[in-house]
């Protein structure tokens, strides 16, 4: 069955709106692992909007199934990946103006500097992931650096508008998909998911795992971390 990688930024993000104590996101993980997670994903972004190294370290030792961190290529936070060792790291663009990552990293313009950050990662002993957009080119330069997977970003089918928009992105899901699994890869994806838009995704061939936070954290709001990770598993099905 497909998994499901819960991102707990948010949680985080709403505990450094007031630079407090709670909530902790490393009590929302064993929430929402008890909801039915299939691991844990985090974003350790350079400048610390959400997720800080406390954060990252404690989950290491409190995440037993799979713990994933998103990260730029950036040195220092590659030192940390190697120090902490999740059993995933995805590396992903990153800006600071952004609000969140606006599309998948550019592997074809970046190809140096990526695979020097994969290139320590592998030999911390940490499977890598890369964040791309459904482009066949980008996908190729991953199985030429020597990853384990591609987490492919979903965000244009899910901000996609009228029957015809949201059908063309998720052929072109679909087609990623399909190449990627030809290139021997692993197959990952996300960004934007929620409880409407998330089945097709999950229905696509060759897809092992779905990562998703804000939908699942907003939800959480109202109705409880555990009770939101079991609907988006289900949603899922």
């Amino acid at each position: 069955m497909i998994r499901l990688g819960v991102n707990i930024d948010h949680v985080a993000t709403v505990r450094q709106a007031r630079r407090a104590a709670e909530p902790d996101p490393v009590a929302a993980a064993v929430l929402a692992l008890l909801g039915g997670a299939d691991g844990i994903t985090v974003h350790l972004r350079e400048d610390r909007r959400h997720i800080q190294d406390r954060d990252v370290r404690l989950l290491r030792q409190v995440v037993t199934s799979r713990l994933n961190l998103e990260m730029a290529v950036a040195d220092e936070i590659v030192a940390i990946a190697c120090q902490v060792k999740p059993d995933e790291a995805t590396l992903v663009p990153e800006k600071r103006q952004e609000l969140t990552t606006e599309g998948g990293l550019d592997v074809v313009a970046n190809e140096a500097a990526v695979g020097k950050a994969v290139e320590r990662l592998k030999g911390a002993g940490i499977e890598v992931s890369l964040f791309l957009d459904p482009d066949p080119r980008q996908i190729e330069i991953a199985r030429v650096l020597g990853v384990e997977a591609v987490e492919i970003h979903t965000g244009r089918y899910a901000e996609a508008r009228g029957t015809a928009a949201r059908t063309r992105e998720l052929e072109a899901l679909r087609t990623a998909a399909a190449f990627a699994k030809e290139q021997g890869l692993h197959v990952h994806m996300g960004h934007g998911l929620n409880y409407s838009n998330v089945q097709a995704v999950a229905r696509i061939a060759g897809v092992e795992e779905l990562n998703i936070g804000h939908s699942i954290v907003s939800r959480a709001v109202l109705i409880g971390l555990e009770r939101a990770v079991r609907e988006m598993k289900e949603a899922m099905a």
